[in-house]
């Protein structure tokens, strides 16, 4: 693997965040490219992830502040970049039903900016995280997501048959980042109550580590217009409870607006143009610039009307899974 990096130059947008913190740790130890670049608007962040991941003097690591928002910034930063690793989002639904002018300024236009700017620059290899919410989307953000696969998939079409390469991740909840259900729960059972939304829901888990070995693996064999969705186990939202909380009182406060019950990673018309790989599937694009055959020899079609959703997962999470998870995001919290 070092072979492939360790002569590249890697920016991550969004790269303070708990995704990009984690990726830029895996990236120095594991990696070691040229250059490593943080690109983020918090310059506090970046301060405090300094102290961390210092850039003195023969370090790989370079922090840029900028806005995806800013177009121009973005063809500063992406100047001899080989890599982009596209983490920057408004993700809070509920901020985001709440400034929905935000949303779409960020995560919509700032995934053009994202397109222009590699064009441009001429960056060989684009990837972009997207979520769940992307499927058959009940709120802004998973309509803002939806979006966002949309204009990288067909990024490549403007791009040409040997500019550069944009693809998609999509995967479920992160365990402990920022507004998981996990480390809320965890906080409020020294109240000795807990809330959940409604006892019937599922959910999808991936932690930070496999997120980033996913994505590592998705660039390494990204053709340029696939979504790739990786197998994750999922849990019902009342079984996890039973774990962190055994003791608390569980209430029922209903389930919040553009909140689903269960989680769809690939939808059924998805499935029709997907093919199944080791540990994988691959949402293959359906557009005329499309190689069929780049997965076809490593790969197999799903079944008619598959659909990969949190309440029909065949790998659903035991008690000693739950238990192990909830430590471990317990550990990073301390």
């Amino acid at each position: 693997m070092n072979d492939t990096w360790n002569d590249k130059t890697i920016l991550v947008t969004g790269g303070t965040g708990s995704f990009g913190k984690k990726f830029v740790e895996v990236a120095l130890e594991k990696l070691r490219p040229k250059k490593l670049i943080v690109f983020s608007r918090d310059e506090l962040k970046q301060h405090d992830m300094r102290q961390r991941f210092p850039d003195n003097a023969g370090s790989p690591m370079r922090y840029f502040i900028g806005d995806i928002r800013d177009a121009d910034r973005l063809r500063r930063a992406f100047h001899g970049v080989d890599i982009v690793v596209h983490a920057a989002a408004l993700k809070q639904v509920p901020a985001c039903e709440y400034n929905p002018f935000e949303a779409i300024l960020t995560n919509v236009m700032g995934a053009k900016n994202i397109i222009d700017a590699a064009i441009d620059c001429g960056v060989p290899k684009v990837l972009a995280l997207s979520t769940d919410k992307a499927v058959n989307p009940v709120n802004l953000y998973g309509a803002t997501k939806l979006c966002f696969e949309k204009l990288f998939v067909q990024g490549n079409f403007y791009s040409g048959g040997d500019g550069t390469r944009f693809s998609c991740v999509r995967y479920g909840n992160v365990v402990g980042s920022r507004g998981s259900v996990v480390p809320l729960f965890l906080k409020q059972r020294t109240a000795g109550k807990i809330t959940v939304t409604d006892p019937r829901m599922t959910r999808f888990w991936i932690t930070l580590d496999q997120g980033v070995a996913f994505v590592i693996r998705s660039i390494e064999a990204m053709k340029g217009g696939e979504i790739f969705v990786p197998k994750i186990p999922s849990t019902s939202i009342m079984d996890l409870a039973a774990v962190i909380a055994p003791e608390c009182q569980v209430e029922d406060v209903g389930i919040r607006p553009g909140e689903k019950l269960h989680e769809v990673l690939v939808s059924e018309d998805e499935a029709r143009h997907t093919r199944e790989v080791e540990g994988m599937y691959v949402i293959e694009p359906r557009h005329e610039w499309w190689n069929d055959e780049h997965w076809k020899s490593e790969s197999a079609a799903l079944p008619e009307g598959f659909r990969y959703s949190s309440d029909n997962n065949a790998d659903v999470l035991n008690r000693e899974q739950l238990e192990a998870l909830v430590a471990q995001t317990h550990l990073a919290e301390g």
